[in-house]
């Protein structure tokens, strides 16, 4: 693996199983280096395509999504890093598919408990396709001023802090991401800073070794002294001082290996990562520790010595004219996102939605402030969340139980009503269940299912001007309106609707007044009088009892029941509940595998265009309004008809 630089200011990569901080983070660096190109060509994530919207400075741009490896490879055939967030589970095969892309050069895992064998098939691979693998269980790595991967170096603060913006004169490694940014800021402090840096991860077979970089550092030019931070546990480190005692680094070496504290436990100690664990002496960060002097390097007698140690040796790198410590420079200012704004208290931003119903932003959602422990601690049903979602209050258990069984009640009535019909025609069209019920519902209005707030507002109105059930009728009449919810088409004086039975049953027994409905009642008993199929149907009957409900159970005040009526919350129930039917009738037809519906041509009443044209005078024939009134008439399909509609427009024309 010993050849040299693996990333520059050109560097791009493939992001796969998107993350968005991770890559945002990314892009906000690519800026602050003043890069002219994002460092994420693209994004992979299986089975999607299309385009991620973030940030490049103040500039939003479009990454692009592919939904394989090899269709995203082929399309940025210049991405030669692999920046993997896959699962631990699926790590491998994604991270060997990328492998095997002769565009991919570097692959970095971020995932931690990749099985072992896998991490060696990968390993090897690597080895022998000349390729790099960082990581199992890594945070990546970064070049200074030029290209890094995923959340290395951490937030923006602390990159700016670290000043790895641009690039210094020292490589670092390291097993842990989150030593290295620790280090990252020492080595601000102390040097010009870092030139590269890679946390190899803390599995205990890592895709690449702390050797493996320190060698490829020792071929790059601008690196001038090098920082390596070990741990206890496996023998990654020896392979080092193998290396420094053959001669094969020819650059000053700081090195401490961590965990020195693991000889004050009389038992085995398992650190943070898996690697970290000692099984001998030889494992022992004292062991190593003192391998590494012998060997060469410069090691301090204790983690705090380290910074002092670093100083010392790059000062000395100075003053032999080593190096020539890299001037500092202004980095651009990343814009701030506008959520971070808000939460520090910069910038006062409008909501655009207002709720007051509902809030999810807790351990568990809650409907008017009632959680959902709570509700079914209470043995909560289906009419205390429609009263917590419509009334944003607790109702008496009297009227949920009344509110459920208006639900029961019409949640369907047959498959001949227009709703139901629409459903049906639907589903035999093939369409989905969103589109059969959106297709029954559209027929919800004053002639299906409106009556209901209709006569709630009737009956509200008639009954609090004290108007006689006789006048209010008369009334009603004069204007040339109908009774709302008073009259059925099969229902009569004799024939009752069982569920207005029931529902005036139950009012009468639980409610405290019924006012409303004994109102109803009389008007159906005047109405009676006229035609006896001109009962009370079950619309009238739920829009009075609610009337009564909303009065009686005294949670309510009378300019709120008001705003019930006139926007409609009544009418609100009616689609709830015809809402079950409408998906039972899809059910239906689709397990029973209806074929297209066609309606019957011995339904239809097919007249000729004739009858109309006898009927206008030559000056109505040459309006576009008469002319549009003929084009009913065009699917009728004979001879006769095409021969009248010529003669209209030759007509029209004259």
């Amino acid at each position: 693996m010993a050849t040299g630089q693996i990333f520059s200011r050109s560097t791009q990569a493939l992001f796969y199983n998107y993350k968005p901080s991770p890559v945002q983070r990314m892009l906000d660096f690519d800026f602050l280096c003043g890069r002219e190109k994002p460092s994420v060509a693209g994004v992979i994530q299986p089975g999607s395509e299309g385009f991620h919207k973030l940030f490049f400075g103040q500039e939003e741009i479009a990454i692009p999504i592919h939904g394989t490896i090899a269709g995203a490879c082929q399309a940025h055939a210049t991405a030669d890093v692999f920046v993997n967030f896959a699962s631990f589970r699926s790590a491998f095969a994604s991270s060997m598919e990328a492998l095997q892309q002769p565009t991919i050069q570097v692959v970095a895992i971020i995932a931690e408990g990749v099985p072992e064998r896998d991490t060696k098939k990968l390993i090897a691979y690597a080895q022998t396709h000349n390729k790099v693998v960082i990581g199992p269980a890594t945070v990546g790595g970064v070049q200074a001023g030029a290209f890094k991967i995923g959340d290395t170096g951490g937030t923006l603060d602390n990159i700016l802090a670290c000043k790895l913006y641009r690039p210094g004169s020292v490589g670092f490694v390291s097993k842990s991401g989150g030593m290295s940014n620790e280090l990252y800021n020492v080595l601000a402090r102390v040097t010009d800073g870092l030139y590269e840096g890679i946390a190899i991860g803390g599995d205990a077979f890592p895709g690449s070794t702390l050797s493996d970089h320190v060698l490829r550092f020792s071929n790059i030019p601008q690196i001038k002294m090098i920082v390596v931070l070990g741990e206890l546990g496996g023998r990654d480190e020896y392979s080092l001082v193998e290396a420094l005692q053959q001669g094969r680094v020819q650059k000053p070496v700081v090195a401490w290996v961590t965990g020195t504290c693991a000889k004050l436990f009389k038992s085995e100690v398992q650190f943070g990562h898996a690697g970290a664990k000692s099984s001998g002496d030889e494992e022992s960060a004292q062991a190593k520790n003192r391998a590494l002097q012998l060997a060469g390097a410069v090691v301090p007698t204790s983690f705090e010595g380290l910074e002092l140690a670093i100083k010392q040796v790059f000062e000395r790198l100075v003053a032999e004219e080593i190096i020539a410590p890299a001037r500092d420079v202004t980095p651009p200012v990343v814009p701030e996102t506008l959520s971070s704004a808000i939460r520090s208290g910069k910038v006062r931003a409008p909501t655009h939605v207002v709720s007051t119903i509902c809030d999810d932003r807790g351990e568990e959602p809650t409907y008017a402030g009632v959680n959902m422990t709570t509700l079914f601690e209470r043995d909560y049903g289906v009419g205390d969340v429609l009263a917590l979602l419509w009334w944003k209050r607790s109702l008496p258990a009297y009227c949920t139980k009344f509110i459920e069984m208006c639900v029961m009640l019409c949640a369907d009535h047959g498959p001949c009503v227009s709703g139901a019909h629409n459903t049906i025609v639907a589903a035999r069209a093939g369409k989905d269940l969103v589109s059969c019920l959106t297709s029954g519902l559209l027929t919800v209005g004053p002639r299906f299912g409106g009556a209901v707030d209709d006569a709630a507002r009737c009956f509200k109105a008639a009954r609090d001007a004290n108007l006689s059930p006789h006048l209010f009728v008369e009334s009603m009449k004069k204007k040339g309106l109908r009774v709302p919810g008073i009259g059925h088409r099969i229902k009569s004086r004799d024939n009752r609707d069982s569920r207005v039975l029931l529902l005036q049953q139950y009012a009468r027994a639980h409610f405290p007044q019924v006012r409303y409905l004994d109102y109803a009642v009389a008007v159906e008993d005047y109405t009676l009088s006229k035609a006896a199929n001109l009962v009370l149907n079950v619309d009238g009957c739920i829009g009075a009892l609610f009337l009564d409900l909303l009065a009686s159970c005294a949670m309510f005040q009378a300019h709120e029941i008001d705003e019930i009526v006139d926007i409609g919350y009544l009418n609100g129930l009616f689609v709830l509940a015809r809402s079950i039917g409408l998906i039972g009738h899809t059910f239906d037809q689709k397990r029973l595998k209806q074929p297209l519906y066609r309606h019957p041509w011995e339904d239809v009443l097919y007249t000729k265009a004739t009858c109309i044209m006898q009927s206008l005078s030559p000056l109505e024939l040459r309006s576009s309004s008469s002319m549009s009134g003929l084009c009913g008439w065009l699917e009728a399909g004979d001879n006769e008809l095409e021969q009248n509609v010529t003669q209209v427009f030759m007509l029209q024309q004259k």
